[in-house]
């Protein structure tokens, strides 16, 4: 048993509200619920509430990461009064990416990805994609060397990778004049007779009648019983032979191709290679190499731009240079870009992106850098609620399987890494899906919701299912994606899904509510605060357990705030009702684990000086102060059976560093062994210690330097020496060498 199993403000005994438990009948009372409910539902609204600090612990390792800072270790792994701030080690700003959407409609020139119908390309354009083309100087001699051999060639790459480009300049490189660009539709069996005489360039070209044809037929369309033969491309290089012609097909990574076909895969350029040669183009050397220096070019470079972003980058960058455009233009291209991709993405009809594509992209940005395969699971659950949001009609109909993974992940511009999960059993590893971009889960849920509010139901009935779900991975992405739309349009969140989960009767939901505004608070979302305080002292004790929670959370920053709401919190509990049995002691066990978390938070210092300073207020602050610290003692790094207590190693590093923390925790140790209340819970916290110090000399050391701070009193003194001497060891084995050793340490009375 632990000491937060024990400990609580309930556990002090008679007060002024006779703090004694309430039954389970009273609890449901004091939120309106009818004793005479069906036992389903009563067990449903009986579900206990997760613990306070393994809820804070599911939150800083399931949070996405664009709502982390800092280390895991640095806030879950108990270093208190550390640098770091919020719920898990920092805040995020998030104007820059959730403020008003700026609309800018960017064009990209000679980067389409496909031709729709057959027609001759223009010197003047192959000109100047050959002035900017860059490429691996050996790579590309190896594709035109097998072009030139093969006559046929098969360039396979992901959209907007410049594959289309390449195409062109391996004819280019070959020297064919014209090239003609072939319709995309072209079956794979008639390619060979899309090579005829009525391709020739129109009468009075100035091409060189000795120059080789060139060919270009980009996105291939492939699909089963209708794949991309050797025979068919045999048949198409003797009949280029014939005239004198080269040809380069691009295709996708999906594309359907016998196993005899070889395609030779296409990497595209390094982005910074590809703005520096347009840029040199657009500007000059001297110009190019002063801008690709600039902070808003290196910011550009820093996120996973598509070459037609980047080529249309570099021309805004030449207006720049030329006085035409504005240095803030230029800062806002790249999330503007993304903007534009994300809207692309949305208002593409189901024949270019399909419905389950956009429900796996909400899905994404919801568990960005989570498991692929949990991902897919909840894409496919939205899936059916969007399906049936736009026809009720129609049975929700979601294919088992086909879906390719490299195809979803490449339209929503994202990868596969592994990495590790934390689960209840430890960590484990799992393949992950993340955007290139980490930006894009917040432009994409921000797009969403308020770009498509006829989305919103089956994105509010998701998000229900997500909170109910058993895992706690699901439930905080859950929260999470709710924090994003609260930033985005708070009252719509708050009527919508973070009121209806706090005024529920179930734990698990309110426990959504909390991580939902508590992120909410860290993205930047203006009046969490003020909503807290509202909640605080709402008639509803739902709001108050939220209220509570949440505080908790939040409270490092602004501590003063947090523990002055609590305290008045805890004063309505010991307020006279009539009935002794009426104390709401779930109510007080929650505030004083809120304490607990306030004390081993990044503000710990803050906090423990506020609590010293009103720990004789009157016994409803008295007992919060102490049922708090008494379960912050119980506390170990890592949440390990043997790991170095918490508040011990504080107390180490204080009295090393000769600050009053280590004053302030004596103090308070002195209060909880002398309350008749807590003394049984402090010492069972102080034995744990003694048990971990026969297996840590360092905690030995700790608690050898502590120990003569506790007694000031004989009976102090009595109390010590009788735990020291009579402790049990562990499994009832006599008591540890180390208890003998610290009872040396007392002083003599």
């Amino acid at each position: 048993m632990t000491v937060q199993d024990t400990a609580g403000p309930g556990a002090a005994g008679p007060g002024a509200g006779g703090p004694a438990a309430a039954p389970a009948a009273d609890g449901a009372a004091r939120d309106g619920r009818s004793a005479e409910k069906p036992a389903a539902e009563e067990a449903e609204e009986r579900d206990q509430p997760q613990a306070a600090w393994a809820a804070r612990r599911d939150l800083v390792d399931h949070s996405p990461r664009t709502m982390k800072v800092g280390s895991h270790a640095g806030f879950g792994g108990g270093l208190v009064a550390g640098d770091q701030h919020g719920v898990s080690g920092g805040r995020v700003t998030g104007d820059v990416v959730m403020g008003s959407k700026t609309v800018h409609h960017w064009t990209f020139p000679g980067l389409s990805t496909a031709a729709s119908a057959a027609g001759e390309i223009p010197r003047a354009t192959l000109d100047r994609l050959a002035a900017t083309f860059v490429a691996s100087e050996d790579t590309f001699d190896e594709l035109a060397g097998r072009l030139r051999r093969d006559r046929i060639l098969v360039l396979s790459g992901a959209r907007f990778t410049g594959r289309r480009t390449a195409a062109l300049m391996l004819l280019h490189r070959l020297g064919a004049a014209p090239v003609v660009a072939l319709d995309r539709e072209t079956a794979p069996g008639s390619l060979a007779d899309r090579f005829t005489a009525r391709d020739e360039p129109a009468h009075g070209t100035d091409a060189d009648p000795a120059a080789p044809r060139g060919y270009v037929l980009c996105d291939l369309e492939t699909r089963r019983g209708n794949a991309l033969r050797e025979t068919h491309l045999l048949g198409a290089a003797d009949r280029l032979a014939e005239r004198n012609a080269y040809a380069v097909i691009t295709v996708g990574p999906t594309a359907v191709l016998e196993d005899d076909v070889s395609a030779a895969e296409w990497r595209p350029p390094a982005n910074e290679d590809v703005l520096a040669a347009h840029l040199r183009v657009r500007a000059g050397d001297a110009a190019a190499g002063h801008l690709m220096g600039t902070p808003a070019v290196k910011e550009f470079l820093a996120h996973a731009h598509q070459l037609r972003e980047v080529a249309a980058f570099a021309q805004l960058l030449g207006r720049y240079a030329e006085g035409e455009t504005t240095e803030q233009e230029v800062a806002a291209f790249s999330l503007a870009s993304l903007e534009n991709q994300v809207r692309e993405w949305f208002e593409e009809d189901e024949a270019v992106v399909h419905l389950r594509d956009k429900a796996f992209l909400i899905a994404l940005a919801a568990f960005d850098d989570g498991p692929y395969a949990l991902t897919a699971e909840l894409s496919d659950l939205l899936h059916g609620f969007l399906q049936q949001t736009q026809n009720r009609s129609q049975v929700a109909e979601i294919p088992v399987f086909g879906t390719h993974i490299g195809k979803r992940l490449q339209l929503a511009r994202a990868r596969l890494s592994e990495g590790e999960e934390h689960t209840e059993w430890g960590p484990v590893t799992q393949t992950k899906a993340a955007f290139h971009d980490e930006r894009a889960p917040l432009v994409l849920l921000r797009e969403v919701w308020t770009g498509h509010p006829s989305a919103r139901p089956a994105l509010i009935q998701w998000l229900r299912r997500l909170a109910d779900d058993g895992r706690p991975l699901v439930r905080t992405r859950a929260a999470s994606t709710v924090a994003v739309l609260a930033r985005t349009d708070l009252p719509s969140a708050m009527a919508l899904v973070i009121e209806p989960w706090a005024m529920s009767n179930r734990f698990r939901h309110r426990l959504v509510a909390v991580n939902s505004l508590t992120l909410a608070h860290h993205i930047g979302t203006p009046n969490v605060p003020r909503i807290l305080d509202t909640w605080s002292g709402a008639e509803d004790r739902r709001l108050r357990w939220v209220a509570v929670r949440a505080y908790a959370l939040i409270g490092p920053e602004r501590p003063a705030q947090a523990l002055g709401a609590l305290r008045a919190a805890a004063r309505e509990l010991y307020k006279p009702s009539g009935d002794p049995d009426d104390f709401d002691e779930e109510m007080a066990q929650e505030l004083a684990e809120a304490v607990e978390l306030l004390l081993l938070s990044p503000a710990a210092s803050e906090v423990l000086a506020d609590l010293r300073t009103h720990l004789d207020d009157d016994r409803a602050v008295h007992d919060l102060v102490l049922g708090g610290f008494v379960s912050a003692c119980g506390r170990t790094e890592g949440d390990e059976r043997y790991g170095v207590p918490l508040v011990l190693d504080w107390y180490a590093r204080a009295a090393t560093d000769g600050t009053r923390d280590a004053d302030g925790i004596a103090h308070l140790w002195r209060a909880a062994l002398g309350d008749p209340y807590r003394t049984r819970h402090a010492l069972d916290a102080l034995r744990e210690w003694v048990l971990i110090a026969d297996r840590s000399t360092a905690v030995e050391w700790a608690l050898a330097a502590l120990l003569p701070r506790l007694v000031t009193t004989p009976t102090e003194h009595q109390r010590l020496s009788h735990l020291l001497r009579t402790m049990p060891g562990e499994d009832g084995d006599p008591p540890p060498e180390v208890a003998a050793r610290l009872l040396g340490t007392l002083p003599p009375r």
